[in-house]
């Protein structure tokens, strides 16, 4: 075990990649309430997946032809095309949507694989780009990171009463008078772009658990929406952050300590329900 005074001696090592797991944590956390609340809870393992699949092809694009394309905007790209896949279902009640979403998860996850066996020299970064191993992150990327889930979250701030307006009754959002298709695009599009920068930054199983878990434990809590997402804003944040202090005292991977922090935040919140019941 290291010891955590060693962690914080050496904090100008280790900020960055702290600050951005708290961050995405706080930031997928919020947006995950969305994605609970609506049961879309394999939209994020798809997008996660297929955005896995654009950072690969970014490698390979740059290994196989020169093109220097940046990994983040591979990532971005994958899932927004992701999510307009999903939204151009015009089946009834969006039978079709599991459907599209199951293709998505398996066509990003096989795809990463073998993209992956195409650029040994990057075979590290597909990896971490899986499983969220990276200790360490580029200075441009955990900026770019930051730029955006902070021009997300205002925007959600902003939009709040839209967003949750659509996602509980939509009936009632177009009798107001909600442009409810444009709202909505805004909605799944900012959620697509989140989990795309963090699954670079971070890797998919990270953000995949950032994107469930904090929002599972914070509707067990919160008598609404609304407070829900502060609370898991909160417990993402908590995750992301201890997640990353976990790994380097137990030398575990990252990503993988991070999910396992999140999960505790559930198993606690329904540990608590159980015995409050049970009183």
């Amino acid at each position: 075990m290291q010891s955590l005074s060693l962690f914080f001696e050496s904090w100008d090592l280790f900020w960055q990649p702290t600050l951005a797991g708290a961050l995405a944590g706080a930031t997928l956390g919020f947006l995950g309430v969305y994605v609970v609340a609506r049961r879309m809870v394999f939209l994020s393992a798809a997008l996660s997946q297929i955005a896995g699949l654009g950072v690969a092809l970014a490698f390979w694009l740059r290994v196989a032809t020169g093109i220097a394309l940046s990994p983040l905007l591979g990532a971005s790209a994958a899932t927004l095309a992701g999510i307009f896949g999903v939204m151009s279902d015009k089946s009834p009640n969006g039978a079709r949507r599991d459907s599209v979403l199951g293709v998505l998860f398996l066509l990003g996850s096989a795809g990463t694989l073998a993209v992956g066996t195409r650029i040994v020299e990057e075979v590290q970064d597909i990896q971490s780009l899986l499983f969220g191993s990276a200790v360490a992150i580029l200075q441009t990327e955990f900026w770019i990171l930051v730029s955006v889930l902070l021009t997300v979250t205002l925007l959600h701030l902003w939009w709040g009463r839209g967003f949750i307006a659509v996602s509980v009754d939509q009936e009632d959002s177009r009798v107001r008078g909600i442009r409810l298709k444009l709202v909505d695009a805004v909605l799944l599009g900012t959620i697509a772009l989140s989990i795309g920068v963090s699954t670079r930054v971070l890797g998919a199983l990270p953000t995949f658990a950032f994107s469930i878990l904090p929002a599972f434990a914070a509707l067990h809590l919160a008598p609404n929406i609304p407070r829900a997402m502060f609370i898991a804003a909160g417990i993402g944040a908590a995750s992301g952050f201890f997640g990353y202090l976990l790994a380097f005292a137990w030398e575990l991977p990252v990503g993988a300590s991070q999910t396992l922090i999140a999960a505790l935040f559930v198993f606690l919140v329904q540990a608590g329900s159980v015995r409050l019941g049970r009183k």
